[in-house]
């Protein structure tokens, strides 16, 4: 993928110095943090912890979809600040992440684009007032950078979905509705789509290797994941499935992301492979170029695990809204993946 003042009733005061950050742990524990349930009439925060945006009707978009989901909407202090590509200074993203967690009223919080940057923000987050409020936290892209950082310092299960500018089509309304609403035990499957072809065509899968993996599911965007590769927020693969997608890479980049993950011990760790979409992944022009094909078959087959691709998870307007570090149990053949425990306390 290519690229104010803090809260007062906590008495934590706020710095300008872009390295400090709250104290954070090696690794989480194996066992994950359940947010609490949400409901229609809950307030949900929107935050910006990534790229700005140009256009001012993406804030309008974002808070009428939420309304119309049935939610109130509290839109964070920073939300429409801008600094160079980045919706505000690196302070202001993380005191809004920070003031959401810490609001009583505000029961889940939904990040309204991604982009680039919230990497920058792991180590102004309270982890521990994250841990000691957990909530939904709903995004994808860059996003992943928060993904991974609040689970492997918390515990916390995350959702990698839909961001607030994004597609709220029918699809995504009713993946939302089930997974927090229904709070329904989710088999994730494609809609394949047939139209007027003689076989069907839209979102196939592809299994790499059949069988039947249970674990932790746990990644998102490929570009931020390895960027985080060797930083405390990286988290902990071990017996776990790995999911992943991207945007716009060329195929010598995925390699060299899978490269990354080969080297720092995740691929060996796995149990599971889901690859979801690489949205404009083509190869460029030149003798000998890879495609993604041959990369995932290279990095994923002689690891011998169950393995599919073309989930439905990544930069597409009908995506799933994955519940990052929850235990599923997914089955290659079939390219799906289905819930093993509730993923949330109430």
């Amino acid at each position: 993928m290519k690229k104010r003042t803090f809260l007062k009733s906590f008495g934590l005061l706020a710095t300008t110095a872009p390295f400090l950050g709250f104290d954070f742990k090696e690794k989480s524990t194996s066992n994950s943090l359940l947010p609490n349930s949400i409901k229609k009439g809950d307030t949900v925060g929107i935050i910006s912890p990534s790229a700005a945006t140009a256009d001012r009707m993406e804030f309008t978009y974002a808070k009428e979809a939420m309304e119309a989901l049935g939610f109130r909407v509290k839109l964070g202090e920073n939300l429409k600040n801008r600094y160079g590509h980045l919706a505000g200074t690196d302070l202001e993203r993380a005191n809004d992440l920070n003031a959401m967690f810490a609001d009583p009223l505000v029961k889940a919080v939904i990040c309204l684009r991604g982009g680039s940057g919230a990497a920058r923000i792991l180590p102004m987050i309270n982890y521990e007032m994250v841990k000691s409020n957990p909530k939904p936290i709903l995004g994808y892209s860059d996003i992943t950078a928060l993904h991974c950082a609040i689970h492997s310092q918390t515990g916390l299960v995350t959702f990698h979905g839909q961001n607030g500018t994004g597609s709220w089509n029918s699809f995504n309304v009713k993946q939302f509705e089930k997974v927090f609403f229904e709070k329904a035990m989710v088999t994730y499957q494609n809609e394949v789509t047939k139209g007027d072809d003689l076989v069907a065509k839209g979102n196939r899968i592809q299994t790499l290797k059949g069988g039947i993996a249970e674990g932790k599911i746990l990644g998102g965007n490929l570009t931020v994941l390895s960027a985080l590769s060797g930083t405390p927020y990286y988290p902990d693969f071990q017996d776990a499935i790995l999911f992943i997608e991207d945007v716009g890479e060329d195929p010598y980049r995925i390699d060299r992301m899978m490269s990354t993950l080969q080297l720092n011990g995740t691929l060996g760790k796995i149990k599971g492979f889901i690859f979801g979409q690489c949205t404009d992944c083509k190869p460029g022009s030149g003798y000998g170029a890879f495609t993604v094909d041959q990369i995932l078959d290279e990095y994923i087959l002689p690891l011998g695990i169950p393995a599919y691709a073309g989930a439905m998870i990544g930069h597409i307007a009908k995506q799933f809204i994955v519940p990052v570090g929850a235990k599923v149990r997914m089955n290659a053949d079939a390219g799906t993946f289905t819930l093993s425990e509730s993923i949330f306390q109430s």
